[in-house]
């Protein structure tokens, strides 16, 4: 919260890194932490980054790291986190603690299975660590429970960048000009040879701290105390996190062209991510969301009888084997990986799903596929009989294009009918609880009435795009 005018550019909030938490990946080496699996550093340099970021949180919480000389507390900081630790939630409205009749009334197989998959691999990694005699498997206040609350805060709390190296440090650069007068003063070489020199240094350190972390993927997963409290507004954010490299520290700053006034609230994005993800893991539901998007099940379980009498078109069986071979139709079952989920502002559809979204619309290969699909025998024929050659626009002729939209259309509106309530019924509920301020209404089912809304407005949007 401002408590003056602040202006773009104007820095509210700024953390020294020692104050965060990090985990970085592919392997990250956090010596207290991997202290603590002292049997099986593996278990904890391996596991993903939100496990290691979960397992700092609940060293802090239950006071395991190692105490250091006089410190009054056990701490991964160099200052005392007692009070950020006492601000962090203890609850979470997340569909991971619902009841599978409420995860049900989200109407929507897609986070469905994604949460019941997050559950299962959350519970695994919990098992692995208490399989190994380690500091958590030995202290009896490490339950699951808490260990899920680690999860909690690290999935909504941690932001990422591709950034993984170090800030910047003056002493090479000391060293080096010292050299560099001894060097020419005493007649070693030419001033040329040392500047030579002096540019190694320089480029050595640009590419640790630059290129190594991009050429090795490297990507680090931060939680920056104080910073970590500011909400989420969408894509028209008002504020920006960034890493300053010359001060080694973390910083929350206006980035708005409009000032932000006193006793304003300064708020960031959380990235393009969809109500997926934003439900899932933060426990909100964002109106109007520019990222969003609806997962159908993949083309082999469309009603195919039903895309043949709306585009009028008979599908040839040659045609739905050639979709396969190409790997178009999707797998067997629709099984997201939860671990994917955590990047990009899609959903995690490792099944292959037919993905819509709220800015581009269907997937350009499904509308490929669909133009294969519905395509005539002459059709099929003038593409050389390669589904490859559907790839674009009305690359099957008028006709041809007008009968796959026709198709997608179709299977769009099918989805959409098949919800147990419509549209207007979801917006009459969410009216009625809030004028009502009805205490009979679970939070739980007013994000799921929420949730399954914008979903449904999302689909009819395409469906009167089509």
């Amino acid at each position: 919260m401002a408590t003056q005018s602040l202006n773009k550019g104007d820095v509210l909030v700024q953390v020294p890194t020692d104050i965060a938490l990090s985990a970085q990946t592919p392997t990250d080496d956090n010596s207290k932490l991997t202290a603590l699996f002292s049997n099986d550093k593996k278990l904890y340099t391996e596991s993903p980054w939100w496990v290691q970021l979960s397992l700092q949180l609940v060293a802090l919480d239950l006071n395991l790291i190692p105490k250091n000389g006089d410190k009054k507390s056990a701490d991964i900081f160099t200052v005392d986190s007692r009070p950020w630790l006492e601000a962090l939630p203890r609850t979470f409205s997340t569909p991971f603690h619902w009841s599978e009749s409420a995860v049900s009334e989200l109407q929507y197989s897609f986070l469905r299975q994604s949460v019941a998959s997050q559950q299962t691999v959350w519970k695994n990694e919990y098992d692995k660590i208490m399989s190994s005699q380690n500091a958590f498997s030995n202290n009896k206040d490490f339950t699951f429970e808490k260990f899920v609350w680690g999860c909690e805060c690290a999935r909504s709390r941690a932001f990422s960048g591709s950034y993984s190296g170090s800030a910047f440090n003056p002493a090479p650069y000391a060293f080096t000009l010292l050299l560099i007068t001894i060097y020419v003063g005493l007649n070693l070489g030419t001033l040329e040879q040392a500047a030579n020199g002096a540019a190694v240094v320089v480029c050595g350190s640009i590419f640790k701290d630059f290129v190594f972390p991009k050429i090795f993927s490297s990507r680090k997963y931060v939680i920056c105390p104080y910073i970590d409290m500011a909400n989420h507004v969408g894509v028209s954010e008002s504020g920006d996190v960034a890493f300053e490299y010359f001060s080694d520290s973390y910083s929350l700053s206006v980035s708005s062209d409009n000032p932000i006034p006193e006793n304003n609230e300064l708020m960031i994005t959380y990235g393009p991510r969809s109500n997926d993800q934003l439900l899932q893991y933060y426990g909100f539901v964002e109106k109007d969301n520019a990222h969003d998007v609806y997962v159908m099940p993949p083309l082999r379980n469309w009603d195919i009888a039903k895309l043949e009498d709306a585009c009028g078109r008979t599908f040839s069986t040659g045609r739905l084997q050639k979709l396969e071979r190409a790997g178009l139709l999707g797998l067997v079952s629709l099984s997201p990986d939860e671990e994917s989920n955590n990047g990009s502002g899609a959903a995690a559809n490792a099944a292959g799903g037919v993905v819509i979204s709220r800015a581009g619309g269907i997937d350009p290969a499904v509308i490929q596929a669909l133009r294969a699909l519905v395509s005539t025998d002459a059709e099929w024929e003038a593409s050389g009989e390669a589904v490859g050659n559907f790839a674009a626009d009305m690359s099957g002729g008028e006709a041809n294009e007008r009968a796959a939209k026709m198709a997608a259309k179709a299977a769009i509106e099918m989805e959409l009918l098949g919800k147990p309530t419509s549209i207007e019924e979801d917006e009459q509920l969410l009216k009625t609880a809030k004028v009502a301020k009805s205490i009979d209404m679970q939070e739980e089912e007013f994000l799921a009435i929420q949730f399954r809304l914008e979903k449904k407005k999302l689909l009819q949007e395409i469906i009167d795009s089509m």
